[in-house]
Order: structure tokens, then C-alpha cells, then sequence
């Protein structure tokens, strides 16, 4: 990993995902309303073990576009067919595609302990508006073994007060662990919500030296 960008906090949307947006609403960068080549349609998944159990990852051409936890049959076949019905193309499961090696590589380097900022392309299809902005503050202003709270989130993107719909916006991410919403947490010391269940963020927040390492 590179150690300039280690101690720059840099997460993975500051560079990855600028000129990389597709879809509806442009966010920090990108071109409004320019039309998706071929590749950009293109949606390969797979299902990876982890230490927080399986995860499905989904990537297209512009970058990786969903992360969802606890990938069971059920799980998998629900997020399957939502992307598909969301990005206008049929997922193809493809665990040998480009598209998903860097992803695997990465989140498999993140969880041994060997990664602490994720370096991908990111596909923000999935996301717009008030929580596309929300992320990308996220995913480039809040470091490894660090935490922020939900209102002091919603004032870096000058909204202070707007501390609920932070915590929806943590709600709706695509992208977790890469996009990391675990570590947004409550002003008084809770641990907050989590879409993948407040143990899975217990063990993230442990993984990154925030939480102690449980004895068993």
C-alpha cells in the first residue's frame, strides 16, 4: 500500500470514483446525462468468504458498484435481481472477471490485516443526491481507525443539523467496508446502527484497532 496516501487518510472515492460516475446525478464529478458504453453495462458478481461471513460483490465497467453482507442463496438471488432491475443490464456471475479481482484482492489484503485504504474504481450508480455527497465525504475524510459522528458528518458537507438523514444516507450505502459506513458512530459513545447487524460492526471497528479484539 502506498504510505503517502496511508497517512493522507485518502479513501477510495477522493480519486477512484471521481470520473468515474455513471447514472443520474453526478455528484463531486463527471459528465451529466453521457451515455453508458457497452462495458458500462456489463454487471459481473460474485460470492467471496470474508471474516465477516460472505459477501456478494458486483462490479461493472465503470468500477465496483455493491457490496452487500451475509450473502446466502436468499440474499444473493434479492440483490441479483435488484441491481439488474436498478442498472438496466442482467449480473452475470463471472468469479474468474477483471472486474472483480482487484476488488477480491483488496477486501482479502483489508480483513489479513495488510490494507488499509482501498485503491478502486467505483461505480456510484446506485447512490445520487444528498447521500452520493455523504459517501464521498465518508470514503475520503474518515481514515482507518478512525470514527465521526453522525452530526459532525452532516456538518462536513454543510449540513449541519442533518444528522438523521446522515444516518439514513449510512443506510442506503452500496459499497460498505469500502465505503466505510461502520465507522460513522453516535455523539455519545453508542456504536449507532448498521444495515449488516451491530455485531459485523463491531468486528470492523475491532479490525481497525477502535474496538477491543474480542477474547473469544
Amino acid at each position: 500500500m502506498n504510505a503517502n496516501a496511508q497517512e493522507r487518510g485518502r479513501g477510495p472515492s477522493a480519486d477512484a470514483g471521481r470520473g468515474q460516475d455513471v447514472g443520474g446525478d453526478q455528484g463531486a464529478g463527471g459528465n451529466p446525462g453521457r451515455r453508458r458504453g457497452p462495458e458500462s453495462r456489463q454487471v459481473v458478481w460474485d460470492v467471496v468468504g470474508s471474516d465477516i461471513g460472505l459477501l456478494l460483490l458486483a462490479a461493472s465497467g465503470a468500477g465496483l458498484v455493491t457490496v452487500a453482507f451475509h450473502a446466502t442463496d436468499d440474499v444473493r438471488d434479492k440483490a441479483v435481481d435488484r441491481l439488474g432491475s436498478r442498472l438496466g443490464a442482467e449480473p452475470v456471475r463471472a468469479p474468474e472477471s477483471p472486474l472483480l479481482a482487484e476488488p477480491i484482492r483488496q477486501l482479502a489484503a483489508y480483513f489479513a490485516g495488510e490494507r488499509r485504504d482501498f485503491e478502486l474504481p467505483l461505480d456510484w450508480s446506485l447512490i445520487s443526491g444528498f447521500n452520493r455527497r455523504v459517501l464521498r465525504e465518508l470514503a475520503s475524510g474518515v481514515p482507518f481507525g478512525t470514527v465521526v459522528g453522525y452530526g459532525d458528518l452532516a456538518r462536513r458537507v454543510g449540513q449541519p443539523g442533518a444528522a438523521q438523514a446522515v444516518g439514513i444516507a449510512m443506510g442506503a450505502n452500496p459499497l460498505p467496508v469500502v465505503v466505510p459506513c461502520h465507522r460513522v458512530v453516535e455523539s455519545d459513545g453508542g456504536i449507532g446502527g448498521f444495515g449488516g447487524g451491530l455485531e459485523t460492526k463491531r468486528q470492523l471497528l475491532a479490525l481497525e484497532g477502535v474496538l477491543p479484539q474480542p477474547l473469544f
